[in-house]
């Protein structure tokens, strides 16, 4: 294989036509540029040089090296201004897992206000289940996952960064008996029949089991639903009551009523998951900080942070009120 380092010594013979001014501008004495030239022209196998009066011009396989170390400094200065533009998080590309519900209140207006700041980042969006996500951030194959996770925010070989605390609320049809109160205790709902609204079973129906088991029943499901809009249309239809989050009752069916719940107070905790061996980039943490910008402004009963926002950072959650 060609030395690269000897193929920039002879470009610079020959671009100032004589080893000794060479020498000079790469700060080299003339006997060593004379020794790299040689040791070049027996991995070649043929001469490179050959002198002109005072000074040297190559030959046509000097000329061919010549042209070819041209072509690797120049790639070489295009890597290395590749690379500083990774470093600044100018560039690059992020493999970003999300649920449903989560796409349209965070992940949305997060990248709304990532992309304004790091423009030339390309950022792969996936809807993922209710495991893969943690499973592919493990392995490396994913940057990042907007995921519910234990309350704790303790998950092996991935770190958890709090969002949002998101609170169930009561959805019930218009004229229950229930509706006419503003806060329900979540033991009134143990004799209604229930709708699911989680289809197979993820981290979201945990959360709502372990609420009811604390308040002394356990829910009996009449209907099962893969999504909230439809459930909601069972709720609507006077088939079941049930509880969805806050978060996705922005849209509501008119023949629903929605009210809070406590004692227990269901929540489920959104986080972003990274790998806890990962490097955190400049492009990753703006992903994160934008995250944490829109979570803080949900909390807050602001809308989504538009471009140029200051910049809040992720911070632990706490509850947000839908109603």
């Amino acid at each position: 294989m060609m030395d690269v380092r000897r193929m920039q010594v002879l470009r610079a013979v020959v671009i100032s036509g004589s080893v000794t001014a060479a020498a000079a501008n790469l700060g080299y004495t003339p006997s060593a540029i004379s020794q790299q030239v040689a040791a070049l022209e027996k991995q070649a196998g043929m001469e490179l040089l050959e002198r002109v009066g005072r000074g040297v011009r190559p030959t046509a396989a000097g000329r061919l090296l010549t042209e070819h170390a041209a072509v690797i400094s120049r790639q070489v200065a295009e890597a290395e201004t590749a690379l500083a533009d990774l470093r600044a998080g100018r560039t690059g590309r992020l493999e970003v897992r999300y649920f449903a519900t989560a796409g349209a209140a965070l992940v949305a207006p997060a990248l709304a206000l990532f992309r304004h700041e790091h423009p030339g980042v390309q950022v792969a969006l996936r809807l993922g289940d209710t495991e893969d996500p943690l499973r592919e951030v493990r392995k490396g194959l994913a940057d990042l996952a907007v995921v519910v996770g234990p309350r704790d925010g303790r998950l092996e070989g991935v770190r958890l960064v709090p969002l949002l605390d998101d609170p169930y609320r009561a959805v019930l049809p218009k004229g229950h008996r229930l509706a006419a109160k503003r806060v329900l205790d979540l033991a009134d709902l143990a004799d209604e029949p229930w709708v699911g609204n989680e289809w197979p079973a993820g981290p979201c129906l945990e959360a709502v089991l372990e609420a009811c088991a604390g308040a002394g029943f356990a829910p009996d499901f009449v209907v099962e639903s893969e999504d909230y809009p439809t459930a909601q249309g069972f709720v609507a239809a006077g088939l079941g009551v049930s509880l969805m989050p806050g978060t996705v009752l922005g849209n509501r069916h008119p023949d629903v009523v929605v009210r809070k719940v406590r004692r227990p107070e269901p929540v489920r905790a959104i986080y972003a998951a990274v790998r806890d061996t990962s490097p955190e980039g400049p492009a990753l943490r703006g992903l994160l900080a934008a995250l944490g910008d829109v979570a803080t402004a949900a909390r807050e009963g602001r809308g989504a942070p538009g471009p140029g926002a200051a910049r809040s950072g992720a911070a632990p959650g706490t509850t947000t009120e839908v109603l």
